[in-house]
């Protein structure tokens, strides 16, 4: 099997272990750096920059689709240009956090909560970050409801350690493929990935 070198670049942390753990369990990927500077609005900026930079080096792109109708009307709306076919430019429905509600089983393990309080259709909730951190104020662990879902009277939107301990959960616990028969987002990019073969050019 030949490795394919890739780069990455993500909108937070939580992200990049998403992105990290698919292509660790689809083999045949060495990922080299991981661009994260900001959030939606640093991959839209510098997206034309990592689709010229992609003629040397293949990258991986994934942002979540938001507010956007679907993922093509994203795409269209950042990169004006003709997609160079070495950069891969997934879009999760509508956040990489659905992807992770995707695995029911391993979630509702990880946070201590019965599977059937886990929504099946994961690609058609409207927030899914604050799906997973209503959930996880029902977990049965302290230390996950403390760190993942923000005290009642604060005003941030996420617990302290939120990206810390799903990343973690990413990492170790989560199936990529697994999730992928109950998200239709997923699906399309393992098999994008697990399909990609890039296109070298010689000088």
């Amino acid at each position: 099997m030949n490795i394919v070198p890739v780069n990455l670049a993500v909108e937070d942390e939580l992200s990049e272990a998403v992105l990290r753990a698919i292509l660790s369990q689809l083999r045949g990927y060495a990922v080299g750096v991981a661009y994260r500077r900001g959030g939606s609005g640093y991959l839209r900026r510098t997206i034309r920059g990592f689709n010229n930079a992609a003629r040397g080096t293949p990258y991986v792109v994934l942002a979540d689709l938001d507010r956007y109708q679907c993922p093509p009307a994203l795409i269209r709306d950042w990169l004006s240009v003709p997609q160079h076919p070495n950069l891969v430019f997934r879009v999760a429905v509508r956040e990489v956090e659905a992807w992770l509600l995707a695995h029911r089983s391993a979630l509702a393990s990880f946070l201590g909560i019965p599977e059937k309080s886990i929504p099946r259709d994961v690609d058609g909730l409207e927030d899914p970050k604050q799906t997973l951190i209503d959930l996880a104020r029902r977990s049965r662990f302290r230390e996950l409801r403390d760190a993942i879902a923000p005290r009642r009277e604060s005003t941030a939107r996420i617990g302290p350690d939120y990206n810390g301990r799903l990343s973690a959960f990413a990492r170790k616990h989560w199936d990529a493929r697994l999730a992928a028969r109950s998200s239709a987002s997923l699906q399309r990019t393992l098999r994008k990935l697990a399909a990609f073969r890039p296109t070298w050019t010689t000088p």
